[in-house]
């Protein structure tokens, strides 16, 4: 066997959201890679717009329905996370395991019997409007702590980082791994690049896909510790879904909005007002016990709790999650590079997390045994 073949190979993923620090760390972990991530914007920064992984809520609930290929992704981060949220599993801190409750005004039928505890509810006991229902046990995550429990194990394990606003997958190709970091060309060939870059997968030469748009959702986060569950409506209407996410943390994300290619990139008072309106609605607990035991709580009294408001632009995809390669040229004498996407998940980046980055590690080895390689 030659020295080059039983050296590590050089990968660059773009986009350092959930999705990609996800692939990059299982990459990273499988052994024989050296995995680069250049991204514009990373976990520790300053919440952004244009990162929309610190915005989500965020909660283990597939919406794969029919779609097995979708489920078995959804069911294969839900083992993981289950794992990790265990005592002893490595990240208890960044998760907190609840009692879900679902309600459906919008016809579906939710296909979650593998969920631990998963019951259909009774009719009786089912919401106005809501045409079906369901309770399950699932994992909260929250993303202001997991997220940079990604990164530094990712770290840990020898990955490497680099900021940079990559205009065109040739740069990182022509450039080596280090150019983002060193600022010129380096002497270290990149062998594949991983395309996770969300929204930006619209834009991004050499990906350019237009079948990605965004999907605006705002939330508001309270301070409401004795909240240890959570509910869910799924509305009739288009752009309205009204949730509650406790996190470990003691803090609630209430939602929200999904709003097909609205850009908005601010908290609109109004839908504010309009969540907090619903989530009271749907759960009264929200009011403080001490007001609670002395009247009916209003939104006023929520007011108070609130500790941010925000939105994220969800990046959708025509088609569902793109997980495929195509290939392109590489350096001078290099032959062709493939280029993994793994990206389009729309509000469903956490939930499909680690499924995916199997997917797009599977689709990566084959390429690189592939004879194009």
């Amino acid at each position: 066997m030659s020295t080059n073949s039983i050296l590590p190979k050089n990968i660059v993923v773009i986009g350092a959201g959930v999705v990609g620090l996800t692939t990059a760390l299982k990459i990273q972990e499988k052994g024989g890679y050296n995995v680069t991530v250049i991204a514009e914007t990373f976990p520790t920064d300053p919440k952004t717009i244009t990162y929309t992984s610190l915005w989500a809520g965020a909660h283990h609930v597939s919406h794969a329905g029919p779609d097995e290929k979708q489920m078995a992704i959804d069911k294969e981060t839900f083992d993981v996370m289950w794992e990790l949220s265990a005592p002893g599993g490595g990240a208890e801190h960044c998760f907190m395991r609840v009692s879900q409750t679902d309600y459906l005004l919008d016809g579906r039928d939710e296909c979650l019997d593998w969920m631990p505890d998963f019951t259909k509810l009774p009719s009786d006991s089912l919401v106005p409007g809501a045409l079906a229902g369901t309770t399950f046990t699932t994992v909260n995550i929250d993303t202001p702590v997991y997220l940079p429990y990604l990164l530094s194990r990712f770290l840990s394990r020898g990955g490497k980082i680099a900021r940079g606003s990559v205009q065109h997958v040739s740069q990182v190709i022509e450039g080596g791994p280090g150019l983002f970091r060193c600022g010129r060309a380096d002497g270290e060939p990149v062998h594949a690049v991983i395309a996770c870059p969300g929204l930006g997968a619209r834009t991004l030469g050499g990906v350019e896909d237009k079948d990605v748009y965004p999907v605006r959702g705002q939330v508001v986060i309270v301070r409401a510790p004795w909240i240890t569950f959570g509910r869910t409506v799924s509305h009739a209407e288009q752009g309205l879904w009204t949730y509650i996410i406790p996190r470990r943390s003691g803090d609630v994300i209430l939602g929200g909005t999904k709003q097909d290619n609205d850009w908005y990139p601010a908290a609109r008072p109004e839908t504010t007002t309009d969540i907090l309106e619903r989530c009271l609605a749907l759960c009264p607990e929200l009011v403080p016990p001490e007001i609670r035991g002395l009247r009916a709580g209003t939104i006023d009294d929520l007011r108070p709790l609130i500790l941010e408001e925000g939105c994220g632009f969800r990046p959708q995809r025509k088609g569902g999650i793109r997980l495929d390669v195509e290939w392109v040229p590489g350096r001078d004498g290099q032959g062709k590079v493939p280029l993994v996407f793994n990206y389009g998940h729309g509000g469903g980046g956490y939930q499909s997390s680690w499924g995916s980055a199997s997917v797009a590690l599977d689709i990566l080895e084959k390429a690189l045994a592939s004879p194009q390689s």
